[in-house]
């Protein structure tokens, strides 16, 4: 009997040590799959348009250079928006400040939302209560309507926008991470590391957290696909980067009203919103899909030699 007790806590610390690392793997392995590479491409396009646009666009995004709402030509690949100014430049240039707003936005939820949903779930008790009703109070407002709320308060400004669209993103992911942790909490390794008197707050670092990988992963994607098109919408909202700077959601904003003369200033911004969305989301589920596979197979591998559940 000594021996079969002994046989979940090797397991358990060998299942430790495999996930640790197992983030780059399934990253690897997500963008080797059909589904992850089309993904992963889509993404690669548009962080390659927003990122060296700036530096190959054809005319300065605020420069009058054409007749407003003109037809695509030669000197305007792309055609003139509402006042003149290149279309194409402004799509060039628009980009790369929407990237890096999402990216800190989703970094900053999923850090507040994983911190507050490990500790709801191993602390337990009262602060688990009080977490949890706190985030219940912010999921009571829809993402789009609570940014809305604190930015029309004080004003568009940059570190606000992220602000609240970080705040948003918190309670789901909060509520993702509890639940993974209230397993991974009850594990033999977690429960041996408690009785050699280890600290809640190291138990949490280095025995959950490095468990908690594949949910943390799925989650990012998600909440970044979530972050670029709340913060695109309060752009088209006048609530985002205050013109003449170019926004994607600023330029569908502007130049919809001239979509019979040139559609160009609404369809590019749109497409790109569209493909980085559609990529993102796509390459996210490669990542859950491989992730649960390999956790199935390492189940399968680390079980098979004691209980004979696989046969070799």
């Amino acid at each position: 009997m000594a021996d079969v007790v002994t046989v979940p806590d090797a397991q358990s610390l060998s299942r430790t040590r495999l996930q640790r690392h197992q983030w780059l793997h399934n990253l690897g392995r997500a963008a080797r799959t059909g589904r992850g590479a089309f993904g992963l491409s889509l993404m690669s396009f548009v962080v390659l348009v927003a990122v060296i646009g700036p530096l190959v666009a054809p005319y300065s995004s605020t420069d009058f250079v054409t007749l407003p709402f003109s037809q695509p030509s030669h000197a305007n690949l792309l055609g003139g928006d509402l006042l003149g100014r290149d279309v194409l430049s402004r799509v060039l240039e628009g980009g790369w400040e929407l990237l890096l707003m999402a990216l800190c936005a989703t970094a900053f939820g999923v850090i507040v939302g994983g911190i507050a949903g490990i500790s709801a779930a191993y602390l337990r008790g009262h602060a688990d209560g009080i977490i949890m009703r706190s985030v219940d109070v912010i999921l009571a407002f829809p993402q789009l309507v609570f940014a809305l709320l604190l930015v029309s308060i004080v004003g568009p400004k940059v570190w606000l926008i992220v602000l609240a669209v970080g705040v948003s993103h918190a309670p789901q992911v909060a509520r993702v991470l509890r639940a993974a942790t209230l397993d991974i909490s009850e594990r033999d390794f977690v429960k041996a590391i408690e009785l050699e008197g280890v600290s809640p707050a190291r138990v949490m670092a280095r025995e959950i957290l490095p468990n908690l990988v594949t949910p943390l992963m799925v989650e990012t994607g998600l909440r970044l696909t979530y972050s670029i098109v709340i913060m695109a919408g309060l752009n088209y909202l006048g609530f985002g980067i205050p013109p003449p700077a170019p926004g994607w959601g600023l330029m569908i904003y502007e130049n919809q009203i001239g979509l019979a003369s040139n559609l160009w200033g609404v369809v590019a911004p749109s497409v790109l919103i569209a493909l980085l969305t559609i990529g993102t989301n796509t390459f996210t589920d490669a990542i859950a899909r491989v992730s649960l596979g390999i956790e199935r197979r390492e189940e399968l591998t680390l079980l098979s030699p004691d209980l004979g559940l696989v046969n070799r």
